[in-house]
């Protein structure tokens, strides 16, 4: 009997969902998983009739990050090399859901541990349900976080509480993740999915091009100063300004009706 599929992938007009398909491991990564997850959100990418994306999980688990029974160092055997994963797999990931021109929507279903919790976070607008936590389990194992866990924690909760959270690996519920702002929402766990759809759905009829350089900005604005940030803006609204999208969104301004944006 053929494996099931680690990833799975179903689109809804311009939105699509991928669902990580590992329920028996919490959606644990494997190297089948993350070549099947990259290959999924490369497709993607290059779709022009896919507007916006959904990432969640399969059963009880959103992703609990690495699949430890991969990386097990033998018995008198050499140490498994933890950079070369990150290189190969985490960090392509990361930087392809970062750089991705389309938003991207984590529906945090249930546990997300480790490059779990940090594959939510890289991700541009997380919904979590509130039986979900988070956790950066990391320090109990005897490394740091990855999968730009150390550059996108600091940002969304400050320095003081990153440390903490990460130095002791403390689990944070769903509900006080968004309190403190490292999410942005905790619903109902009956409602996650739909909510997220809703969602998905609203951001894959707006104006597209706008949506991917607002998330280009706003990730800028962390690493550069005001006066670049200024002219990046600039450079957008005069790019921008020349869209199908802002043609429409001004003449359906003009005649008080719903713009129909197309993504271009």
């Amino acid at each position: 009997m053929a494996e099931p599929s680690p990833v799975l992938l179903e689109t809804h007009g311009a939105l699509a969902i991928v669902t990580l398909n590992r329920p028996d491991r919490l959606n644990s990564f494997n190297e089948a998983q993350h070549r099947a997850l990259k290959a999924a959100i490369d497709a993607l990418a290059a779709d022009p009739g896919c507007r916006a994306i959904i990432l969640t999980g399969a059963g009880r688990g959103f992703c609990a990050g690495q699949d430890l029974s991969d990386r097990v160092q033998p018995e008198g055997g050499a140490a498994p090399d933890l950079g070369s994963t990150l290189e190969t797999f985490y960090n392509p990931l990361i930087r392809t859901i970062r750089a991705l021109p389309k938003p991207v929507i984590a529906a945090v279903n249930g546990v997300a541990a480790g490059a779990g919790a940090n594959l939510a976070l890289a991700c541009d607008i997380v919904l979590a349900a509130k039986s979900a936590k988070f956790i950066q389990a990391f320090s109990k194992i005897g490394l740091v976080p990855d999968s730009g866990g150390t550059w996108m924690l600091p940002r969304l909760v400050g320095e003081a509480r990153a440390k903490a959270l990460t130095m002791l690996a403390i689990p944070v519920p769903a509900e006080e993740a968004e309190r403190i702002g490292m999410i942005y929402r905790a619903v109902e766990d009956a409602t996650l999915m739909e909510e997220a759809m809703a969602l998905g759905t609203r951001l894959a009829d707006a104006p597209t091009l706008g949506l991917a350089d607002t998330k280009v900005l706003i990730q800028k604005a962390f690493t550069q100063g005001l006066d670049a940030q200024l002219d990046d803006e600039r450079d957008a609204q005069r790019r921008l300004g020349r869209s199908a999208d802002y043609a429409e969104g001004v003449r359906a301004f003009m005649e008080k009706r719903e713009a129909r944006f197309e993504g271009r």
